[in-house]
């Protein structure tokens, strides 16, 4: 179920942005299309600021990457039992709205960037470079030094997609269930003491919803901010 709403989220992003790459003018932008070369612009920002090459392949990205987790990350501000509810409709149960607080969504994004890691490791410094340098960083070139050498680059190497799958997984899952605890407030206790806890359900979820609008926000900028700098990292490091 991760998958799918993945994908129907990731063509949402690419008609969105289709829409407005096509009805975009030179003259003065229409709010939608300002609000779309507002996004372009930061993210530029951010890739230009950190990496220092050809970047028509991985400033796209980074949009995408920004873009496509941010939406993943905000289907957490819908009712935690609409879609759930929907789909048992239709003889669908166990449905996750949230593919973000799926760790296997996040370790098969964090696995592409690694790939994109080794891609760009081999292209900027060959297949020589890259090896010479996994037995000779950090400690020196004496043959004594090749294994620890290289038992602390795979472990750094592996850390990198491991931490990006974590910490967005961790953070999603925690405000998942933050909403499923605030939403059990719904329907506990009866007459007056279930009136007073359906108020607080209803204060606490807005109260969270507004402040985990900035979380999902801060999430989707770490991930696209980590991709660029690990990415960066394997392509100028000597």
């Amino acid at each position: 179920m991760s998958v799918t709403v993945s994908l129907a989220l990731g063509v949402l992003f690419c008609l969105w942005f289709w829409l407005k790459a096509r009805k975009a003018t030179a003259g003065v932008p229409s709010k939608g299309q300002a609000f779309v070369e507002i996004i372009l612009e930061f993210v530029d920002g951010q890739v230009k600021d950190v990496f220092h090459g050809d970047r028509r392949v991985l400033g796209p990205l980074a949009l995408t990457v920004f873009i496509w987790v941010f939406l993943m990350n905000a289907m957490d501000l819908l009712p935690v039992d609409l879609l759930p509810w929907i789909t048992e409709k239709f003889g669908i149960s166990h449905f996750r709205a949230v593919p973000t607080a799926d760790i296997n969504m996040t370790f098969a994004m964090s696995l592409t960037v690694f790939a994109l890691i080794i891609f760009y490791s081999f292209k900027a410094k060959g297949a020589g470079g890259y090896m010479r340098e996994l037995f000779t960083a950090p400690f020196g070139s004496s043959p004594f030094l090749w294994l620890p050498n290289f038992l602390l680059n795979v472990v750094e190497l592996l850390s990198k997609p491991v931490s990006l799958a974590m910490r967005l997984f961790g953070n999603m899952y925690a405000g998942e269930l933050v909403f499923m605890l605030i939403a059990g407030l719904f329907s506990a206790g009866a007459g007056l003491a279930g009136w007073a806890l359906y108020g607080a359900g209803i204060i606490g979820y807005t109260v969270w919803g507004i402040f985990h609008i900035l979380i999902i926000s801060i999430q989707a900028f770490i991930f696209m901010v980590l991709t660029i700098v690990y990415i960066s990292m394997a392509h100028d490091h000597h």
